[in-house]
């Protein structure tokens, strides 16, 4: 019985191993929270371009973007915040064609 109770205890999940893991807060105090950061909002502004233009216009204009991004900022290439700077890039060009949309909604 004895033996039965300790591999029960075993088999039972210890408190918090299912736990969620806390949000990562941005912009991030860290360079792997700062590249998770930046992935996010460039897949924001990437999902609100692709409904403002055509399918062949925004693979078209996120193919022109990262190339001219990655020239940009090609003197950081072997650096950890590469990355994240191409993202970025990326994300500011994005919302600046976004925000040229707005007034023909208006």
């Amino acid at each position: 019985m004895k033996r039965l109770l300790c591999i029960a205890a075993l088999l039972m999940p210890v408190g918090g191993a299912h736990g969620a893991t806390p949000p990562i807060p941005c912009p991030g105090t860290n360079t792997f929270e700062m590249k998770y950061c930046a992935g996010k909002s460039l897949e924001k502004s990437s999902t609100l371009l692709r409904q403002k233009i055509t399918t062949q216009q925004y693979t078209q204009w996120s193919e022109t973007t990262r190339t001219l991004c990655e020239a940009a900022y090609a003197s950081y290439k072997d650096g950890t915040i590469y990355p994240q700077l191409v993202a970025g890039c990326d994300d500011h060009l994005n919302r600046a064609l976004l925000k040229d949309f707005q007034p023909l909604e208006k």
